[in-house]
């Protein structure tokens, strides 16, 4: 349904021309404000709209009911609703909803009370000057208190808006910088994946008061491969266990496992030798003539092997010489960040190719960086998630 569907920023315009001078209703009015306010963001256009929502309406109006969720409200109020769950059959029953509770309400003071307009935050002065004098651009970022101690490090596509971010967010966090920010400094990388490195890295090293979540390890399960009696290369996601040598690393047991399922698609892989199926006869894959009959043995150990041993070689960089190139902080620059033997060495930057494919030239612009779990987990990571970067085996 969304594949043919059209962006956000197709439709902006005219969802300001039909909100305008009016009072947007919604089931959950706050859910779905804050997600057109969010998007509108992006675009650089600020969004304000009166919203009125008929849950809190629902509950003013008919009372003890056991619920106020859409589809069992309309259900208990006897209106028809089709197509529950699309944008279209939940709009209509809104707004059948919106027009019994409006006939409800004869006194009218309801309706006028329930009306609200999101209050706009007031940002003190300043945080309004820090935000204009930083760029956006991606980097890293460093939030100091009035002694010039670092506070909080970050990283970010664009400092800027992340800056404003937390000047307006009323977390604890938040509410924490904004009280004892006195400055902020920042460094820019060009490179999201330099950043990340970055970020990680001093934050280790300066331990900011306020980085507490990232000061531990970013990751909590990995991908571990082991041969069984049959000579099957099995794969398997297991929680992280520095004592053992893994393919790849996740920040949680579901992204692995959806990793996984979509690596047994790519690569023709057995469902039961991937830990994915659980059974002692075939998987379902063979069944549907997906899987070649590893599971059952009717497919050659060496012939699977070969396919799995792609996957190991793909997502992990163990023994590899490479350089993954990614944007510099310049139009004409580039950014180099230097495997050797598997071990990640650090970054750097560039603005001429010879630099890159003479060693000696690479290790001397390189800024050398702590080869840890972290940093590992950060590169293997971007590299599945980003499948355009360039990357020079040396």
């Amino acid at each position: 349904m969304l594949r043919n569907a059209p962006k956000f920023y197709e439709v902006a315009k005219r969802i300001v021309e039909i909100t305008k001078d009016c009072i947007i209703v919604a089931h959950n009015a706050q859910f779905d404000y804050r997600i057109l306010r969010t998007e509108f963001k992006r675009l650089g256009f600020e969004f304000e709209r009166e919203t009125l929502c008929t849950v809190e309406l629902s509950k003013q109006l008919i009372p003890d009911l056991p619920s106020y969720s859409l589809g069992k409200l309309v259900r208990s109020l006897g209106i028809p609703v089709t197509d529950r769950h699309r944008a279209s059959g939940d709009a209509l029953a809104t707004v059948k909803l919106f027009k019994l509770l409006l006939a409800k309400d004869t006194e009218k003071t309801i309706i006028q009370q329930m009306v609200k307009k999101e209050p706009k935050l007031q940002m003190e002065p300043k945080l309004i000057d820090i935000i204009a004098e930083t760029p956006s651009v991606t980097g890293v970022y460093y939030i100091h208190n009035k002694e010039g101690n670092i506070i909080y490090i970050g990283k970010s596509k664009n400092i800027k808006r992340r800056l404003n971010q937390h000047f307006t967010k009323t977390d604890r966090k938040s509410k924490k910088i904004q009280l004892q920010v006195a400055t902020v400094t920042y460094e820019t990388t060009g490179s999201e994946l330099v950043a990340l490195l970055k970020e990680s890295e001093e934050i280790k090293h300066n331990k900011p008061i306020l980085n507490r979540a990232l000061r531990k390890t970013i990751f909590t399960h990995a991908l571990y491969s082991f041969t069984d009696h049959n000579n099957y290369i099995n794969l398997t996601i297991e929680k992280a266990d520095g004592r053992k040598s893994n393919i790849t690393t996740f920040s949680t047991r579901q992204s692995g496992r959806h990793f996984l399922e979509k690596a047994v698609e790519d690569f023709q892989l057995c469902q039961k030798l991937s830990g994915l199926y659980k059974t002692k006869a075939s998987c379902f894959h063979y069944d549907v003539k997906k899987c070649q009959g590893a599971c059952i043995e009717e497919e050659t150990p060496e012939s699977y092997n070969s396919r799995v041993n792609e996957l190991l070689d793909k997502y992990s960089y163990k023994n590899q010489n490479m350089v993954i190139v990614d944007r510099g902080r310049e139009v004409d620059e580039r950014s180099a960040i230097l495997i050797q033997n598997g071990i990640f060495k650090g970054f750097g930057f560039f603005n001429l190719n010879h630099q890159i494919n003479n060693l000696d030239i690479l290790e001397s612009i390189i800024t050398p960086m702590e080869n840890n779990k972290d940093a590992q987990h950060i590169i293997q990571s971007f590299l599945r998630k980003k499948k355009r970067l360039k990357i020079i085996q040396l």
